[in-house]
């Protein structure tokens, strides 16, 4: 497999992109890596961590979307900018997937103006696992279209199906509509008629109704559906929640033992590896007709190494064939 990384996208951008890109051939040994970027900052970052092999491909490009750029503006402005050199060689046959930290718009604008769209598929949506009292969940979309209509949301459903199925093991996932109540009458136009297409469709026995925000963590549904806009804030939300949870917890316990600090302290790390994005590597982005891993912004060389990681196992389950094939099917019967 090749895969295109973005080695100036994300916050530190580019030595824990080579880090990890380094990282992820010495533990796959058919994986390669073109990395796009300012050359001469790749050439010299190898060879300063020795890396001498033939697998990581330098790819030049002129420009990065900075984090507080407007997406398609700085696209415009930086037409070969890293991470649209990376879409580019996607969309040409190049490589197999596109990995990037960078701006998260970027990404997605960059691949929409690609149209390297699936088969069947009106709007790509970002997925993300998140972990819940009876397991992981999948919570769809999470930023890539704010403006999505009805149709939309149920495509998501089969696409988060699809997901779950493969990635988490469940059989026969339940799917749920996140709203503001469980009621049928709850939320606006967009949910109220998506909830009735996703009654009514091929999906309604697996189709729980709406969730509230509570359910999700309490592990209600196997997949969440909701349009980008609330999709970005319960997962800004979730992060900060889970952080300040972390911090202030370990602070209160913690700081009122003594003999049994080390064992409790071992306790909080493993337990923060449940809501870390470095463990889980990155966000799909669900639709195109090729594999994008959205890593955090922030993420060091073991989030690279592991976004590495979930293209190369999406491409083994052969995910994208399988939701053509759902998407094939009538969704209303």
């Amino acid at each position: 497999m090749r895969i295109a990384l973005d080695a100036m996208g994300g916050d530190h951008a580019p030595d824990p992109i080579i880090e990890g890109a380094i990282a992820a051939l010495e533990a796959d040994a058919e994986l390669e890596i073109a990395l796009v970027g300012e050359r001469h900052s790749i050439e010299r970052l190898l060879e300063s961590y020795g890396y001498s092999g033939g697998r990581i491909d330098p790819i030049p490009s002129d420009g990065v979307v900075q984090m507080d750029e407007k997406p398609t503006e700085a696209l415009r402005r930086k037409p070969n900018c890293s991470i649209a050199v990376c879409w580019k060689l996607m969309a040409g046959r190049k490589v197999d997937a596109v990995v990037s930290a960078g701006n998260t718009g970027a990404v997605v604008a960059a691949g929409l103006r690609t149209r390297l769209f699936l088969k069947g598929v009106k709007r790509p949506a970002i997925a993300v696992a998140l972990p819940t009292m009876k397991g992981r969940s999948v919570l769809l979309d999470v930023g890539a279209n704010p403006a999505a209509r009805p149709e939309h949301l149920v495509q998501y459903g089969v696409m988060g199906e699809v997901y779950a199925r493969e990635v988490f093991g469940i059989e026969s996932p339940k799917l749920g509509l996140m709203n503001i109540g469980s009621e049928e009458s709850k939320g606006n136009d967009l949910y109220r008629e998506a909830h009735s297409l996703l009654s009514e469709s091929r999906l309604k026995d697996q189709y729980v109704g709406n969730i509230e925000g509570r359910g999700l963590y309490q592990g209600d549904a196997d997949v969440l559906i909701c349009e980008g806009f609330v999709g970005n804030v319960v997962l800004k939300v979730s992060e900060g929640m889970a952080e300040y949870m972390m911090k202030t917890f370990a602070s209160e316990i913690l700081g009122s033992l003594d003999s049994e600090r080390q064992a409790a302290t071992q306790a909080f790390q493993n337990l923060a590896k449940r809501y870390q994005y470095n463990e889980e590597g990155g966000a799909l982005l669900l639709g195109i007709d090729g594999i994008c891993i959205i890593a955090h912004g922030s993420s060091n060389a073991l989030a690279v190494t592991n976004a590495l990681k979930v293209a190369v196992q999406f491409q083994d389950r052969d995910i994208n064939s399988q939701i053509c094939a759902q998407l094939e099917q009538p969704v209303a019967i």
